[in-house]
C-alpha cells in the first residue's frame, strides 16, 4: 500500500516561476468558457496586491515539488479579504484540493485580522459555485436566477475571530 505524497503550503510572490501553471491554466480556462482572451483579467490587479505589505497573499499547494493547486486574496476593505485565482492543476482535480486552498486562504485571512471573505466567480463556472456553496459561503445573488443574467456571482463568508499570530496586519 502506497501513501499519497504530502502536500506543503507555501506563500510565494506572483513572480515566482511556480505560479506560472496557475496563471496559464486559469487564463486558458476562462478563455474557453467565456470565448475571449481572459489572460488580461488575471493582470487586472497589480501583483503587489497579493503580498503581505498590501494585505494580500498567494499560496500554493506543492506535492513532490510541483504546484498542484493554489489561490490568493487581496485586501478588499479594512475587514474583508477578496479571494482570487483559486486553481487546481488540470491533472489533479477531483481530490478536494480546491477545498484545501480555500480553507488555507480563510485561515491566513483570519490570522491577518480579516473578519470577512468576499469573492466573485463567473456565471459559467458551476464547479466554483458549488465549491463556495459547499464550503459555507453565502450567495449574494438569487440562486434561482439564470447565472448568465447575473454576471459575476458574488459570495461572502464571515470568519471566526482568531487570536493574532503576529503576521503582517491587513492595512
Amino acid at each position: 500500500m502506497t501513501s499519497a505524497p504530502e502536500l506543503t503550503v507555501i506563500e510565494v510572490p506572483v513572480s515566482d516561476t511556480r505560479v506560472e501553471p496557475l496563471l496559464r491554466e486559469l487564463g486558458d480556462e476562462y478563455s474557453r468558457r467565456y470565448g475571449r482572451d481572459a489572460h488580461a483579467e488575471l493582470a487586472r490587479y497589480p501583483d503587489e496586491e497579493f503580498t503581505a505589505p498590501h494585505g494580500g497573499v498567494l499560496l500554493l499547494l506543492v506535492e513532490a515539488g510541483e504546484p498542484v493547486a493554489g489561490g490568493a486574496f487581496r485586501r478588499y476593505d479594512p475587514t474583508t479579504a477578496e479571494l482570487k485565482r483559486i486553481w487546481t492543476h488540470s491533472a489533479h482535480r477531483r481530490r478536494g484540493l480546491a477545498r484545501r486552498v480555500v480553507a488555507e486562504l480563510e485561515r491566513e485571512a483570519s490570522d491577518r485580522g480579516y473578519r470577512r471573505v468576499y469573492l466573485t466567480t463567473g456565471p459559467r463556472q458551476p464547479e466554483a459555485r458549488g465549491l463556495y456553496l459547499a464550503t459555507g459561503y453565502t450567495p449574494l445573488f438569487d440562486t434561482e436566477a439564470d447565472p448568465e443574467t447575473i454576471g459575476p456571482l458574488p459570495f461572502e463568508k464571515h470568519l471566526a475571530v482568531q487570536e493574532r499570530t503576529g503576521k503582517a496586519p491587513a492595512q
